[in-house]
């Protein structure tokens, strides 16, 4: 008996050893034990995020996002001012829990784990140019064409791949890019689609949103760093899968688009959020 109890106790104590894994709690234990989920948010990146300078209060599709998994956590959501350069870096050093809004590429998949897509976004050239219109990708791979883009960007990548022809103009701020158009040195600015639909409705005389064909289409995922549990990548996951399919993250990016008079119906056709 004595012998047993022994055997017993030295197993037990190499359970506890083989990395604390059966005693310690898990990724949403820990969240819940915090109290706050925290998300990096970028200023001035509507419709995605924006910070009210009155009363400091973050808006946008991906705080409505946030706030609703932070809820189904039962825990307050915490905002931590970041940029979109950083924001891998904060995910990756632990000094946020996830970060939405982030186009999936194979680099960006050795650095972050990502989850199921939250929505699907498509790459566009806003112009005045009615020659661009109708066209497809491999018609605007042409040296007669400059276009304009923020370097670095998912966008920075879809021009090298698809009009390495094209002139390309590549600017450190969106901002620039937008003035490159809006000026006359570049006859359309690549971007997203969501962001195309914003910049035409705040720069009017930059023109409307251009979708070539074939439509590029591309996952908008939440990047988790690479230790946290499985069963938060599949928690995060089922939340994202289970409001893309229901329409609840169309409805947060179209409300986030109301005060810029954007509907449904300005939305191309072809284009949807559910990919």
């Amino acid at each position: 008996m004595k012998l047993f109890s022994k055997l017993c106790g030295a197993a037990v104590m190499a359970l506890s050893l083989l990395g604390g894994t059966i005693a310690s709690a898990g990724t949403i234990d820990d969240i819940r034990r915090r109290g706050v989920l925290r998300i990096p948010a970028i200023l001035n990146e509507t419709p995605y995020f924006n910070k009210d300078p009155r009363t400091g209060e973050w808006q946008g599709f991906v705080i409505d996002m946030a706030n609703d998994i932070a809820k189904t956590l039962d825990v307050k959501l915490e905002v931590v001012e970041s940029s979109w350069a950083n924001a891998i870096l904060d995910v990756q050093s632990g000094k946020v829990d996830m970060a939405f809004a982030v186009t999936a590429t194979p680099v960006r998949a050795m650095s972050v784990s990502f989850s199921d897509p939250t929505y699907y976004n498509s790459f566009v050239i806003v112009s005045s140019k009615d020659e661009l219109s109708g066209k497809t990708w491999n018609e605007l791979n042409d040296p007669k064409y400059t276009f304009a883009v923020d370097l670095g960007s998912a966008q920075d990548l879809i021009t090298q791949q698809y009009l390495p022809k094209a002139n390309i103009l590549r600017f450190k701020t969106r901002d620039e890019a937008i003035v490159a158009v809006t000026t006359g040195k570049a006859e359309g600015l690549v971007n997203t689609m969501l962001n195309g639909l914003v910049i035409s409705k705040k720069a009017p005389n930059i023109g409307s949103v251009q979708v070539p064909t074939p439509v590029l289409s591309t996952p908008s995922v939440i990047a988790l760093n690479y230790s946290v549990d499985e069963p938060f990548k599949t928690f995060v996951s089922a939340w994202a899968e289970y409001n893309r399919r229901i329409g609840n993250n169309q409805t947060w990016i179209l409300k986030s688009l109301e005060p810029f008079g954007i509907t449904l119906t300005d939305i191309p056709d072809g284009f949807g959020f559910g990919g």
